[in-house]
Parts: structure tokens; C-alpha cells; sequence
């Protein structure tokens, strides 16, 4: 066996996906990140603290995915510790572009969301699993409460995280197959209750929303002006030379625009984009405009062409695991990096409202960075474990000791030659 049989156990495919997101990642923050090694001391600093994170979710991934699927289920513990601390949150976190989003610890700084949509997630797979033991309304009514009370909570903070958060569990109950009646009652209701608070929303004055509590009315007015920049898009100005006048209403979305128009088919090469330097999330929110711009159409079809690629590997995976909860929680963990990269390209190319999610495994982010790494390691670990892909090595060893045994050897002839292949086995796991 060689080293890379050893460490990269699991779909290759997978693998093979994640080091290309890896590779992309590394250029395009580089060079998305300009301002801030501009403004940095150290040219490097950006660069080096994201591929650090990146270096770690690669340890993390290595670990993870050597973890039988069936120890996942603890990770439940999480949730009740992830509820406690997006309620401590507004009180005692750090607060990073106008919001408290994250929680500093022992000098660790994370997002309580994102332990809080692993663990959610863990959840629902679990519950989903346990058809033998709950009835069907009981596992409903389980899920759509602890799905309801960690996005409501996160709803206050961040709406777009808890939307999409709610839709993932959503689309778990569909596909775990719970009654289709409750789940279609459910998803009419949920349209309705969020077309209506949109439309009240929209036509809510604005002194209105300034009465309340400053954290709700910081992320209502932001909510309330993309629904009507979406409604009624800012009209573009021309200046006398014919030249468009960016103004604070579209400033992202027409930087954006500009950076995919000027990447055309093959994009400027990386390094020598330009909107990078004026889009003000350029390696976070709007990181694909960059790689289009950088890398072209055909880049820009390529990173999209990754995550279908990796739902479609997590598909395969789920259809091949006997295990319920396994099926589950990969498809889960799937969908959970698949929905939010379509989210974050679907912004870059001005099809929805800015959602603030970044891209998995490219955008430059700590926690977001770490806590992807850990749906990688789970899908993997679920397609060794749980489908038998990417075992080749144990195959062969099983089928060589069948062979052995269906001989007519003698029993002390079958104990030596197994014996010699044991003691080459381990010879060659201490090479």
C-alpha cells in the first residue's frame, strides 16, 4: 500500500473535489485579499491565516473521516450548547461588521451558527433514522421544533442563515419520506408566513422599525432595503461622458456586474483582477464575480460543475449505505454545502438579494472554513464506512484470505500462510 492509499481513504471522488476547492481557494484569495495585505504590515498575514485554516480542516478531515459513521450521533450534544450560545451572543460576543455574530473563547473566535447547523443536521439525520422506534408525527413534530426554535433564534441575527438552514432540514424530511401531506402542509405554510413577513416588511415605515430594539432593527432595515432594491432596482445614472455613476444603493451588485463582464470566456488570469479592490467583501461574499473575473465563464462553469459534481457523489453514496441514519446525515451534510455555495454564486451574479454566505471551502472564513471540513469528513468517512467505497486494500486482503481458506491446505499450512499475511500487513502499515 502507498502513503496515499493510507491517508486518502473514502470516494476519491470526493477527495479529488476537495483539493481542487483547496487549489482555487488559495489562488483567488490571494489575490482577493490585496487590500487587506495592502493595509497589513505583513503582506503575507492574509494569506498565511487562510491557508492555516484550510491546513487545519485538512487535519480535520483526515481524523474525521477514520471515525465509523455510527459515532456521529453525538455531535447531538452540540445542539443544546450551540442554542445557549447564540442566545449569549448578542450579550457577550464580538462584534464584526456591525453584528455579533461570534463568540470569542479562550482565544478562539467562532460562530455559534455554524456549530449550530452541524448539530441541527445531526439531528434531523438522527431522528429520520429512528422510524422503528417513534411514529412518524413524532418524529415530525421532534424536528420541526428543534428546527424551529435554532433557526428562530439565529433568524433574529442573520435571516438569510436561518432561511436556508430551515430549508435543509426541509428537504431532509422529504427525502427521509415522512408523510407527504405534513411535509407539502408544511412547506405551503412556511411560503405563506414568509411572503408575509416580507410584504410586511416592505411596506412597514422605516420610523417604525427604528422603535425596536437596536440588534432587530439593524438587520430589518438591512432586509428591508434589498427587498426593495430587489423590487425596484436603482435606476443606473450616466454621467455626460456615458459612463455609469456607482452610488451606495447597487455599489456591490454593479462591482460584481462589472467583474463578470470584464472576464469574458478565459477571465484576466489570477492577479490581475481589479474589482477586488473595490468590492468590499471580494473574498467572502463575492469571491465567484472575482473568479469570473480571474478565471473566466469556463472557471466560473468549472467551480459550479465541483458542487454538482459533489451532490451527485453524495447521491450515490447515500443510495449505497444500508444504514438509515448514515443515508441521512450524508445527504444532509450534501446539501448543506451545496445550497449555501448556490446561495453565495447566485448573489455574485445578481439572481437574489446579498445573503452574506460565503462560498464553502474558497471564500477566506475561520469557522465557516473548519465546519465545512467537517461535512467533508463525514461524507467520507460515510462512503468507507457505510457504502464500502474506497476500501480497495481491505477487499483484497479478504479476498486473499478466501482464496486461502477454500484450498486444500492443511490447517497448520492455512495458519502459516495467514500468518505471513498478517506480518506483511503491518509491515507495510509501519512503512
Amino acid at each position: 500500500m502507498d502513503l496515499a492509499s493510507k491517508l486518502f481513504k473514502g470516494d476519491r471522488v470526493i477527495w479529488i473535489i476537495f483539493m481542487f476547492f483547496c487549489l482555487i481557494s488559495l489562488v483567488e484569495v490571494f489575490s482577493a485579499t490585496s487590500t487587506l495585505a495592502y493595509k497589513n504590515a505583513n503582506h503575507w498575514a492574509p494569506i498565511v491565516r487562510h491557508a492555516s485554516f484550510l491546513l487545519g480542516g485538512f487535519v480535520v478531515i483526515l481524523v474525521i473521516h477514520n471515525f465509523p459513521s455510527k459515532y456521529f450521533s453525538l455531535l447531538i450534544i452540540f445542539l443544546p450548547i450551540s442554542i445557549v450560545l447564540l442566545l449569549l451572543a448578542p450579550y457577550i460576543g464580538v462584534e464584526i461588521n456591525d453584528t455579533t455574530r461570534w463568540i470569542k473563547l479562550f482565544g478562539i473566535q467562532f460562530q455559534p451558527s455554524e456549530i449550530a447547523k452541524l448539530s441541527l443536521i445531526v439531528f434531523t439525520a438522527f431522528m429520520l433514522s429512528l422510524r422503528n422506534r417513534f411514529t412518524e408525527k413524532q418524529i415530525f413534530n421532534t424536528i420541526l421544533i428543534a428546527a424551529g426554535v435554532t433557526c428562530g433564534i439565529i433568524f433574529g441575527d442573520n435571516i438569510s442563515t436561518a432561511v436556508m438552514l430551515f430549508g435543509i432540514c426541509y428537504l431532509m424530511m422529504f427525502i427521509g419520506q415522512l408523510p407527504f401531506w405534513r411535509v407539502f402542509r408544511l412547506g405551503a405554510i412556511l411560503l405563506a408566513s414568509l411572503a408575509l413577513f416580507l410584504f410586511l416588511l416592505y411596506v412597514t415605515p422605516v420610523d417604525v422599525i427604528q422603535k425596536l430594539p437596536d440588534r432587530l432593527e439593524g438587520r430589518l432595515l438591512t432586509a428591508k432595503g434589498r427587498i426593495e432594491r430587489a423590487i425596484h432596482p436603482p435606476e443606473e445614472k450616466v454621467d455626460a461622458n456615458g459612463v455609469i455613476v456607482i452610488t451606495d444603493d447597487h455599489y456591490q451588485e454593479i462591482h460584481a456586474k462589472i467583474a463578470i463582464a470584464r472576464g469574458g470566456v478565459v477571465g484576466k488570469m489570477p492577479g490581475h483582477g481589479q474589482q477586488r479592490d473595490f468590492l468590499p467583501q471580494a473574498y467572502s461574499d463575492f469571491i465567484y464575480a472575482i473568479i469570473i473575473e480571474e478565471l473566466g465563464i469556463v472557471g466560473g462553469l468549472f467551480v459550479l460543475l465541483l458542487y454538482v459534481i459533489l451532490l451527485f457523489r453524495v447521491g450515490i453514496i447515500a443510495r449505497r449505505c444500508e444504514s438509515s441514519f448514515a443515508k441521512f446525515l450524508v445527504m444532509g451534510c450534501g446539501l448543506v454545502i451545496v445550497v449555501q455555495a448556490f446561495a453565495n454564486m447566485a448573489v455574485a451574479v445578481d439572481l437574489i438579494p446579498v445573503t452574506g454566505q460565503p462560498l464553502p471551502l474558497i471564500s477566506r472564513g475561520g469557522t465557516s472554513t473548519l465546519i465545512t471540513c467537517v461535512y467533508i469528513g463525514i461524507i467520507l468517512s460515510i462512503s468507507r464506512f457505510g457504502a464500502g467505497m474506497g476500501n480497495e486494500e481491505d477487499e483484497l486482503l479478504e479476498e486473499e484470505m478466501e482464496g486461502v481458506l477454500q484450498t486444500d491446505m492443511s490447517d497448520q499450512e492455512i495458519e502459516s500462510v495467514l500468518a505471513s499475511i498478517e506480518v506483511e500487513t503491518i509491515e507495510e502499515a509501519n512503512v
